[in-house]
Parts: C-alpha cells; sequence; structure tokens
C-alpha cells in the first residue's frame, strides 16, 4: 500500500510539473514570439533540447541518476523521429490555419487509441472512448476557429500526426521494455533530437518567417526570454517523458488539452485575448470530458486490481489505459526521479 501510494502521488506530481511548466513556456514563447518578434520556433525547440541535455549531462554528474546504455540504433532512431515530429507540427502551423493546426493536435488521439489497438492489442472501453470525445468536443469548440484546407498543409498535417503518435508510443513502450527511466531515455534521446532540429530549424524557419535566425539581431531582452524559455524547457521535456513512462499516450494527450484549456485562460486573464462564450462553453464541456476519463479508467483500474489479485496475489498487471491521477506502479517508476 505505501508502494502504491507513493507511485500515485508520484504520478500527481508528474502531471502537475507537466502542466505548470508548459503552460509557462507557452506565455513565455508568445511573449518572445508575439511581443519581441522573435518567430524561429524549431530553432528555439532545438536549443531547449541542446539545454536539456547539458542539464541533464550535470545532473548525471552529481549522481542524481544513473546512465542506462541503450542500444544505439533503437535511440538514434526514437530521437530522429521525435525531433522530425516537432518540425512537421511547426511546418504545419506555418502551412494551415489556426484552426485546422488545432484539429491536427485533437486528432492525435484517436489516432494513438487506433494505433494501440491495431498493433499492441491494447483495448479501450466504450466509456473511455465516449469519454475522449467529449473532451474532444469541448476543445474543438474551444480552440478551432476557421478550417482552410491546401493540399501541402495537410499533407505535413498527416505527417505530423503520425510521426507523433509513433513517437509517444515509442516513448511509453521503451521505458517499459527496456526497463529505463524517463530521466534515462531523455538523456540519451535529446542529442539527436536537437541535432536534426539544429540542423532543420534555421531552414525551416526561413520558409515560415521569410527570415533569417542567424541575421537577426539579439537584444538583452530577447536573449533573457529566450534564456528563460530554454530553462522551462528543461522541465517541460523531463516531465513529458516522465507522464507518458508513468501513464500512457493517450492520458498524455488528454493532459495536453488541460493545458490547451488553461493557456486559452491565462491569456485571457494575463494578455487579455479575446475570449467568449463559445470558448467558456468548450472549455467546460473539455473538462467534463476530462472528469469522465479519470473516473471509468480509475473504475476500470479498481476492478482490474482486484481480479489481478485473487489470480496472482505477487503481481499487478498494468492496465492499458491510466487515468490522470491514478495509475500502476511498474518497473521504471523504480528508476525515476520522482
Amino acid at each position: 500500500m505505501g508502494e502504491m501510494s507513493g507511485f500515485q502521488l508520484g504520478v500527481v506530481g508528474a502531471l502537475f510539473l507537466s502542466v505548470a511548466s508548459s503552460v509557462s513556456i507557452v506565455i513565455c514563447n508568445k511573449a518572445l514570439m508575439s511581443n519581441l518578434g522573435f518567430q524561429f520556433a524549431t530553432t528555439l525547440t532545438s536549443w531547449h533540447l541542446m539545454v536539456t541535455y547539458c542539464s541533464l549531462h550535470v545532473a548525471l554528474r552529481l549522481n542524481f541518476f544513473e546512465s542506462k546504455p541503450i542500444e544505439m540504433k533503437t535511440v538514434f532512431l526514437f530521437g530522429i523521429l521525435n525531433g522530425i515530429s516537432i518540425g512537421l507540427l511547426n511546418l504545419s502551423l506555418g502551412f494551415n490555419s489556426i484552426g485546422f493546426y488545432q484539429m491536427t493536435k485533437l486528432a492525435i488521439i484517436p489516432f494513438t487509441v487506433l494505433l494501440e489497438t491495431l498493433f499492441l492489442g491494447k483495448q479501450f472501453s466504450q466509456k473511455i472512448k465516449f469519454s475522449l470525445s467529449i473532451l474532444l468536443l469541448g476543445v474543438g469548440i474551444a480552440s478551432v476557429t476557421d478550417l482552410q484546407l491546401n493540399f501541402v498543409g495537410t499533407i505535413l498535417s498527416l505527417l505530423a500526426i503520425v510521426t507523433t503518435c509513433v513517437g509517444q508510443i515509442l516513448t511509453n513502450t521503451i521505458q517499459k521494455r527496456l526497463n529505463v527511466s524517463s530521466t534515462q531515455l531523455l538523456y540519451q534521446s535529446a542529442p539527436y533530437q536537437a541535432a536534426i532540429l539544429f540542423l532543420t530549424g534555421p531552414f525551416v524557419d526561413q520558409c515560415l518567417t521569410k527570415r533569417n535566425v542567424f541575421a537577426y539581431k539579439y537584444s538583452p531582452i530577447i536573449l533573457g526570454f529566450i534564456l528563460l524559455s530554454c530553462l522551462i524547457a528543461v522541465f517541460v521535456n523531463f516531465s513529458t517523458f516522465l507522464v507518458i513512462g508513468k501513464t500512457s499516450p493517450v492520458t498524455y494527450q488528454v493532459l495536453g488539452h488541460l493545458k490547451t484549456c488553461l493557456v486559452l485562460g491565462f491569456g485571457y486573464t494575463l494578455l487579455h485575448d479575446p475570449f467568449t462564450s463559445r470558448n467558456i462553453i468548450g472549455i467546460l464541456i473539455a473538462i467534463v470530458g476530462m472528469g469522465l476519463y479519470s473516473y471509468f479508467c480509475t473504475n476500470d483500474t479498481k476492478r482490474k486490481q482486484i481480479v489481478d489479485v485473487s489470480s496472482f496475489p505477487s503481481q499487478i498487471k498494468e492496465r492499458d489505459t491510466t487515468p490522470l491521477l491514478t495509475s500502476h506502479p511498474d518497473k521504471e517508476s523504480k528508476n525515476s526521479l520522482v
């Protein structure tokens, strides 16, 4: 019981860290890009990953965690895939309207469910699927405005959906099958993600902004915001791997839509963004969907625990659909920092 309570506390901490850091970096980057005119998102992401790797390297030297070797081919392909998915998401935003980009992000959840069902044999109950539908409906109402389609933008969006889903599924799968912690996997893969984005980022950003990131005039305040953004990104990247490893890719996407609702609320409160009754209704519907998702998953988890304990007293089988605030202790949780 103590181990279970400690693990659940770790999950709650990971979720809180993910939400707090993600909302903070969105506000920071919005000020940097909208107010200060630094719009080189892909290159900035490569700097985020470089700082993340350097921070983890220092933590390793200070013995905060132990490095665990992972097969070079696995970590290389994993890092490259994640780097490509980030670049494709940025390109999708550049070639599509905001509304269509939001639809792209919404499509990640059902596509992840489809992939996990077809290729990993995971089962999602009708109640879980219903709660996810309510969630997606609410986020769609709150965030989707116009839907302007174009061929190039549609192809980029489809590629972004596929690479993002596969990358997040692999994040969860690698941690569990290779028994590595989120920190160990992030430390091994961050250099490859940073490298692919550092090489392609300036080109992607120039296509989107028609400006050269290396010819940009950097003022002290812009450098300060870039540094702040990179520091916050360390917690964003760490918590992303932590949440996916402790829960599931679907739960992480549900959490991501909670962040979207929070960003809309903070944008209205702190940055005075336009806010309508449609935004409010959509956020409320999304909150209902998230509540139902957590409730149904919690019930499924408890039911599964009772069956497993009665059948195998020494083992508790992992549940595929992990709720937002309830999960199972697994091997990699013992290696985690939280």
